[in-house]
């Protein structure tokens, strides 16, 4: 399937969180087997010639792409949740959305210095959440080998937001 045809799986719905957002609705994707398969192994596919000891997954529909990718990769998952929903020793990062601000947690023990991480989301828009995860990932010592996202909204600018570091997505708007 092409970047074109995975598109074609998502559906736009205006006004979603707040008013002014066109919200991407991958669940039409999700439900699609032969779609849902196709984005994983193109998000596995941008991961290609790095280094991935743990794939990090932006809660919540990160998760959804993040799990099979890790698995794909022989890696670890690991959550990175909205605050207060880790049971255990957490850090925590806040940043701001398009629409407002919000924290996210990891685990303190998540990961090890010297590991490499592949942060994967569904979306990037303005990069806040994204830049979030990157700062936790670091801030436990581990390295960012790269961030990839199923769909990019590049006037967003949230490629911006992550200089310095390598990101890929699937699809782009």
């Amino acid at each position: 399937m092409s970047a074109s045809d995975l598109q074609r799986l998502i559906r736009d719905i205006p006004d979603v969180p707040t008013p002014g957002v066109m919200f991407r609705d991958i669940t039409p994707l999700l439900a699609d087997p032969v779609g849902y398969d196709a984005a994983v192994n193109a998000i596995v596919g941008l991961t290609h010639g790095k280094r991935v000891d743990k794939v990090i997954g932006i809660e919540a529909r990160g998760f959804i792409m993040a799990a099979p990718v890790a698995f794909h990769l022989n890696a670890g998952f690991i959550p990175v949740r909205k605050a207060g929903k880790l049971p255990w020793a957490v850090v925590r990062e806040e940043y701001s959305l398009e629409y407002g601000t919000d924290q996210l947690e990891i685990h303190r023990d998540a990961l090890k210095p010297g590991e490499s991480v592949v942060i994967v989301d569904d979306v990037l828009a303005t990069g806040g959440t994204a830049k979030a995860a990157v700062r936790l990932v670091e801030g436990l010592g581990a390295t960012v080998a790269g961030l990839v996202f199923l769909v990019e909204l590049p006037a967003l600018g949230g490629r911006q937001t992550l200089s310095g570091h390598s990101v890929s997505s699937v699809i782009t708007y």
